[in-house]
């Protein structure tokens, strides 16, 4: 069975440090404004706690991802893997994928005058080592699982303040935070 590479975010574990982001960053060396992963908050309609209940996110290499499908020079590839490769070098910068993203994950750089995105440290993938994020995250709430041998759990495809696109079939999971115990005494 061909791996599914997948990031799994445990919002019950996640602390919003923001070192996920950060180690992207430090490894990709992007452009000031250029954020290829973002630390959400949870909105209160959603989890009522909101100092302690975040998503942590990048590109969700989607199963049928728009940007690979709208991209006029072949800039995007989707690996065996799951794993969805922008080849930055290819780009022109047109912005359809930019566009065409339903969750926003390619971005532009105005330096190169082109669009990037989280490739998933694909290199480091291939190399036997975790993607940047993962490694770094001091709490372990952002997981590289494998789609195809996951086991049903607690996780979730679509939660609460997730945009479900069953056209792109994003393959991002998550595990919701519990509302805490209240103990009193």
């Amino acid at each position: 069975m061909k791996k599914q590479y997948a990031f799994l975010v445990d919002s019950e574990k996640c602390i919003g440090c923001f070192t996920c982001a950060m180690a992207c960053r430090n490894y990709y060396h992007q452009e000031k404004g250029v954020v290829w992963r973002h630390v959400y908050p949870l909105n209160e309609e959603i989890y009522p706690h909101r100092e302690r209940a975040f998503f942590s996110l990048a590109c969700n290499h989607c199963e049928n991802p728009a940007c690979l499908n709208v991209c006029l020079v072949e800039a995007y590839t989707k690996r065996e893997d799951g794993v969805v490769v922008h080849h930055q070098e290819k780009c022109i910068g047109c912005g359809n994928c930019i566009r065409s993203c339903p969750y926003g994950a390619p971005v532009y750089n105005p330096v190169e005058k082109r669009a990037e995105k989280c490739s998933f440290c694909h290199e480091r993938l291939d190399a036997g080592l975790l993607p940047a994020c993962v490694q770094s995250c001091p709490t372990g709430a952002l997981k590289l699982i494998d789609l195809a041998t996951m086991e049903p759990g607690n996780h979730v495809q679509f939660p609460p303040g997730f945009p479900k696109n069953d056209k792109v079939n994003s393959s991002t999971r998550f595990i919701m935070p519990k509302v805490p115990t209240m103990v009193r005494r």
